[in-house]
This record gives C-alpha cells, structure tokens and sequence, in this order.
C-alpha cells in the first residue's frame, strides 16, 4: 500500500485481524472418538496459532477467522452488517463465503492452515551474505560493509519487504550511520523477488491515545523525518531494485544518484486509488525526471510502469536481464567504489546541494498534505475498499 494510510487502516480492522490470534480454547460436546481427536487437533492449532513467530497477513487472519466462525457456530446465518460497518461487514462476507462448509470441515481446513504457517515460521532462514557486520541492523533489516559498500537489504522476503514502522526508523539509523562510515558508496536492495512492496498493514494493533489524529501526526513526522534522511545524503546513493517496487519505494528513486533495475521490476504509485496524495518528493523530482504528462500518469492515474519504461523515462538509470542483474551490478559498484571517495562526495555536492531546500520545502509539504488526506473520508473509505477486495480469498 502507498504512502503511510495502512497504519490508520490498521486501526480501524484491528477487532477482527486480532480475532483470529486470540480466541479462547474450546470445549464443545462432539460424538465419536474420531471427533474427539478432530477437536482435539482443533484445540492445539488455536494454542499453536498464538506462539507463530511472523504475523501471517491479513488475508490469512481473515480466512482463520472465517474457518474458526464455520467450525464454531457452523454456516453465518447472522444479519449482514451495513456497508459503512467496514469491519463487521468484511468479517461477514470472510464468514459467509465458506458456505455450509460442515463444522468438521472447517476445523480440519483450520488445522491444515495454522500447520503450514507454523512449517513456515520455523524454516530457517538464508544466511546474510559475507562481509562485516554493521549497527544497526534487525531481523527485517541486514546492513552489511564490504569491497567498498555499505548495503542496506530490505529483509523480509516472505512479506514482499513491506515495510513495518519500525523498519523505517532502522532505515533512517542505518542511513545515519552509513553517512559517517569508511564505505564510498552506498546502496539500497531488497531481499528475494520483490525491491519493496510498499508499507505492511500491519504497523500497528490500536490507536494511540491521541486517536486517528495523533497517529496522522506521528506518521507525517516519521514520514518526513525519513525522506529528509535521502535528500540529506552525502555520498554516492545507489538503488538496486531486484523486483517489483510499489508506494513510498518508488517515490524516493528520484533522491537516489543511479537506479539499476532487473528487467522483472515494475514500479506502481497507486495514490489515486486510495485518496491519497504522492510523497518522497515525488510530486517535484518525477515531472522534474520524466516530464509533466508521464509524472501525471503514474502519480495522478496510477499507471504501472515496466523497467524499460522506467528507464525511458529516465527514472531507472539502466535495466540488465534478470538472469545476470546482480552479478553484473556489483560488479560494477565495485568498480565504482574504487574512485577517490572524496572527489564523488564533492561531486555530488556540487550537483545536489542547490536543491536541497527546494527538496525539504516539497517534502514538508507533502507529509503535510497527507497528514490530512489520511483523515479523509474519501482515503478512509478507499482504504476500506481496498482491504475488503484483498480479503475476499
């Protein structure tokens, strides 16, 4: 999703996201042996849920809603909530779509799902690559420093790299730090198929206490205070884009000094779609980069663009084959990080530093803007919309 509106739409579906990770354990009156153990399962599958190490979606905690409700109650035979009730009615539709799916059914089909996010959650996962280590770095984020870079590596593969809240403060760390590190050049990739799928719906459980309107607050904050960490970098920012990248991934491209970008990245800024507004700057750098009328069709219009459109357009700086990407990009970042690091520091200077005001003007604004977007009715609705298509497995 674009921009920061998933975490107040995070809010609004939290009653039922949680649902489905915190019933209670069950004792309902079943017939034979064979139902007993089916129940039995039943019953550890709702335990063994609670100790899953990654949260799996919101689309699976739907269906595990929907499945519980079935093996519970049976077939949904309660009214169906009015259209502005988002949340009971996207619960409704989870519960109703299964049918007269029998009770025994949608237990075993509940066991068999919880069984495989279990498998899932404990296979290990890959090692990081070999290079030293450096601070900060988490689990969803790897920062490594070797031959030259520092590699900032999105690291949640089986989320698509979504971004958590706490990822863009460890962004903004790791950018700190690189800034004053010995590497010189920096760079920016994800993990397995995706560059950057945009912000996880998931950022947060509840409301502040401040409500809908602190939580717009702290997100404008962190959302400028972030961007400003790009305009502000004084070495050599390279992205290496090895997938598909959406919202606030592709906006920022425009601070980043080179793109290189595998022929399989799409780059998507679905604003519009949910009564949204750009950010990352993107409403000066992309008109700036790829004219007017292209800038409109994907800030205003949505419109997905291909690598090598993205390159035309000059948003991307080269696209290599899928099959040779990352062999033939850092061989050359290698090579790069060979020139004397202080002449492309004060090259890069010269080049950015009349723009940076320009930059942190557009920037304010923009967070500004969706400050109040994302209290919207239009954006609430949107939202709302998009996550009741997405929920509908």
């Amino acid at each position: 999703m674009a921009g920061f509106a998933g975490r107040l739409a995070r809010c609004w579906y939290s009653g039922f996201l949680r649902s489905p990770l915190q019933v209670p354990a069950l004792g309902l009156h079943v017939g034979g042996p064979a139902m007993q153990t089916s129940q039995k399962d039943f019953n550890n599958a709702v335990s063994q849920l609670k100790l899953l190490k990654e949260d799996p979606g919101n689309e699976v905690k739907l269906k595990l809603y929907a499945l519980y409700k079935q093996a519970t109650e049976g077939p949904c035979n309660v009214p169906k909530p009015g259209m502005l009730d988002f949340i009971n009615k996207t619960k409704w539709d989870a519960w109703n779509a299964l049918g007269s799916l029998s009770k025994e059914a949608a237990r075993q089909n509940y066991v068999d799902l919880v069984s495989k996010l279990s498998a899932s959650s404990e296979s290990p996962s890959p090692e990081a690559p070999a290079a030293d280590k450096k601070q900060p770095e988490s689990d969803s984020l790897v920062v490594t420093s070797g031959d030259g870079i520092t590699t900032i590596r999105l690291n949640r593969p089986t989320k698509k790299n979504a971004l958590t809240t706490q990822m863009y403060h460890d962004i903004i760390a790791a950018l700190q730090a690189a800034s004053k590190d010995e590497s010189p050049i920096t760079v920016l990739t994800g993990s397995g198929d995706y560059f950057c799928s945009g912000n996880d719906l998931t950022n947060f459980t509840s409301l502040p206490a401040g409500g809908p309107e602190e939580m717009a607050r702290s997100s404008a904050v962190l959302l400028r205070d972030f961007v400003n960490c790009f305009i502000d970098f004084p070495k050599p920012l390279v992205a290496v884009v090895n997938g598909p990248a959406v919202g606030i991934s592709v906006t920022i491209l425009g601070l980043f000094d080179v793109v290189y970008a595998t022929d399989r990245a799409t780059f998507h800024t679905p604003f519009s779609h949910l009564g949204q507004s750009p950010e990352g700057c993107s409403s000066y750098t992309f008109p700036k980069i790829m004219g007017s009328s292209k800038a409109a069709e994907m800030l205003l219009f949505g419109k997905k663009l291909t690598a090598q459109e993205a390159c035309a357009q000059g948003l991307v700086t080269e696209v290599f084959p899928d099959s040779t990407f990352q062999k033939e990009v850092w061989a050359r970042l290698k090579a790069y990080s060979k020139l004397p690091p202080n002449a492309m520091r004060i090259s890069k200077q010269i080049i950015r530093d009349r723009e940076k005001e320009k930059l942190h003007a557009v920037n304010a604004e923009e967070s500004n803007v969706l400050r109040e977007r994302w209290l919207s009715d239009e954006c609430m609705n949107a939202i709302a919309s998009f996550l009741s298509r997405k929920s509908k497995l």
